[in-house]
């Protein structure tokens, strides 16, 4: 019991770190967790999907912050970039949001949408509905292959 616990928890921080700018994938983690046949195929599901909005989450509080930092020569994005994220965020809105389970480009909106300020239901909701599709289709497909 205490290995099943700390399977799913290690999923969950997986999960929470690959949605902020830590370079990690969860992918393989849930993958390889489904084909072990021991977990709960819907727990398994709905630990990374929490785990990977709540680093979204996160990201979104960085980008509240985080303008009070730009500008300043160790600030790691450009003004001019950080403007151009923030137009294209503005032109496509929180639909973007459904994009948020793409890798690299996903984590960028989920700060952009923090810096404008996008409501913070809103924001998990969408991000929600995306990471949890990521997941599902990836888990649908894992099963597929196993037979």
């Amino acid at each position: 019991m205490l290995l099943t616990l700390t399977s799913y928890a290690a999923l969950f921080l997986t999960a929470l770190g690959a949605a902020s700018v830590l370079p990690l994938q969860s992918e393989p983690v849930l993958v390889g967790m489904i084909i072990s046949q021991k977990f709960s195929l819907w727990l398994l599901l709905v630990v990374a999907s929490i785990g990977n909005t709540l680093g979204s989450v996160t990201n979104w509080f960085l980008g509240r912050g985080i303008e009070r930092f730009k500008g300043r020569r160790w600030f790691p994005v450009t003004e001019e970039r950080l403007k151009r994220a923030s137009d294209w965020y503005r032109r496509y809105g929180k639909w973007s949001l459904l994009l948020s389970w793409m890798p690299i480009f996903g984590d960028a909106i989920t700060v952009v949408a923090g810096i404008l300020r996008e409501p913070l239901l809103t924001f998990t909701l969408l991000v929600f509905v995306a990471k949890s599709g990521r997941y599902v289709v990836l888990a649908f497909l894992t099963v597929q292959v196993l037979g």
